[in-house]
């Protein structure tokens, strides 16, 4: 029985925990802000976990899991995506 009580009171602590996670993450849940400066969209030069929103395989801003992917972007000052390696303005 002691088992049994174990393995429930882990299941309720995962699920707990899962809750709290979605709850105070909210770079999962919504896309990055628009910044205050004119900027462009800049595809290919974002680090995995530092996009500013949807890929084709994620759709929130901080959900790319690999450098520079091709259709993950972020917001750079505008004139600026040119001069980054990797940087182009429309995904590939």
């Amino acid at each position: 029985m002691s088992n049994m009580k174990t393995l429930l009171h882990s299941a309720v602590a995962g699920v707990v925990t899962l809750g709290v996670l979605a709850v105070f993450n909210p770079a999962q849940s919504q896309p990055a802000p628009q910044p205050k400066f004119k900027f462009e969209k800049c595809y290919g030069v974002a680090k995995a976990g530092k996009n500013d929103c949807q890929t084709s395989n994620s759709s929130c801003a901080g959900t790319n899991t690999v450098d520079g992917r091709k259709d993950a972007w972020i917001y750079v000052p505008a004139g600026t995506c040119g001069k980054i390696v990797g940087g182009n303005m429309k995904p590939m």
